[in-house]
């Protein structure tokens, strides 16, 4: 089961670091191995998501992609784009459906 608590936990962790610090990669890994191991909990997770949080974990959804390997979760990405329409997430979108 997802711990969503964890990932929020994490996002927020990750959101007190700048672009530059190489500490970010490691939350990178840790959220993205957490929302690789069920894809319908990470897309029923998503759907639940802030737009803080959905901004964050733009970051890795190509890693997430490469992971799950889902239409479902492309998807998904493109009605979070829909709904959070000032990210302005389409490239990240793009990049994570080619490395599905």
């Amino acid at each position: 089961m997802l711990d969503t608590n964890q990932v929020r936990k994490l996002i927020e962790e990750r959101s007190n670091h700048d672009m530059n610090d190489p500490k970010i990669y490691e939350y990178w890994d840790r959220i993205t191995e957490l929302l690789s191991i069920n894809v319908i909990e990470t897309i029923n997770y998503l759907n639940s998501c802030s737009e803080k949080e959905i901004y964050w974990i733009s970051e890795i959804f190509e890693d997430i992609s490469a992971k799950v390997s889902s239409i479902d979760y492309i998807e998904c990405l493109k009605k979070l784009d829909k709904k959070y329409p000032n990210l302005m997430l389409s490239k990240d979108i793009k990049i994570a459906e080619e490395w599905m």
